[in-house]
């Protein structure tokens, strides 16, 4: 184990990632389908059992070999909150498709530190498909490099997004650029896993993909993944992300100028005239 002087071994904490992203996702496997008791975070936010024993599997195993890295999970909550080394875990990117037996879902697992994340791992349990990233390395699926896609024109375009849980209270609920998308892509695809929509744009399944409102462990892997493979990823503005994921614009930038104009004009033209 590494000292607290030590220079991180990624490499390590990579293999990590991976196979505790693998044991989740047996559990994962193992209860779908079946019987599984729900709680309600909020009307439409559901959260289930099973994510909160996948949660605990990625946590156990990650205070085994690094007791002093921060822990940020979607169910749990943040631990050791000035830790070197931070994690970020989705043990169920997914939730609402999971409990419906919609078999779209995947484990996400992000690894940071103070420049940045360093080390991404989405994991689809069921299509037994590892999406790994290493920074300054590269971005693979089942250990075949991804490369993100060639498209240049919009019209040509195949694109995905999300809504939030709260969309019909939330005035910017992303339908009016689901709308404007939808009209001016080839195609845009509603899947509700974030994490394994950023997967695909790394692999070139997708062209891009758009949302807000999402949490760390949402987009901490997947947007690691894109960047990897050679894609772009920033907020709305063009800045640069920030890793929070409050706005998210990935692409194989290609088509990043084009998405970014027309996110631009028809947000300016919701705030001119709100619903």
């Amino acid at each position: 184990m590494a000292t607290s002087s030590s220079p991180p071994d990624w490499d390590a904490i990579l293999e990590l990632a991976i196979a505790l992203a693998r044991e989740a996702g047996a559990e994962l496997r193992y209860r779908f389908g079946r019987q599984v008791a729900i709680t309600m975070k909020g009307d439409r936010d559901p959260v289930s059992e099973a994510d909160y024993a996948a949660e605990t599997i990625i946590r156990e195993g990650i205070q085994a070999h690094y007791p002093r890295h921060a822990i940020l999970g979607e169910e749990q909550g943040e631990s050791l909150p000035c830790g070197p080394i931070r994690w970020l875990i989705d043990p169920l990117d997914g939730t609402v498709n999971y409990l419906h037996r919609f078999p779209h879902f995947a484990v996400s697992i992000g690894v940071a530190d103070a420049q940045g994340v360093q080390v991404g791992v989405v994991y689809d349990p069921l299509r037994d498909e590892l999406f790994t990233a290493r920074r300054g390395v590269g971005a693979f699926c089942n250990g075949v490099r991804c490369q993100v896609s060639t498209t240049a024109d919009l019209r040509q375009a195949l694109l995905a997004t999300g809504f939030p849980y709260d969309r019909h209270r939330r005035g910017d609920n992303n339908h009016r650029e689901f709308m404007m998308f939808n009209l001016a892509a080839q195609g845009v695809r509603r899947s509700g896993a974030a994490a394994l929509d950023l997967a695909y744009v790394a692999c070139g399944r997708l062209d891009g993909y758009w949302e807000q409102h999402l949490g760390p462990w949402d987009v901490a892997a997947g947007a690691l993944l894109v960047e990897c493979a050679g894609g772009k990823v920033t907020t709305y503005s063009g800045d640069p992300f920030d890793g929070l994921g409050h706005q998210l614009v990935a692409s194989n930038g290609h088509l990043h100028a084009a998405m970014l104009a027309k996110l631009a004009g028809v947000r300016r033209r919701a705030w001119a005239s709100p619903l």
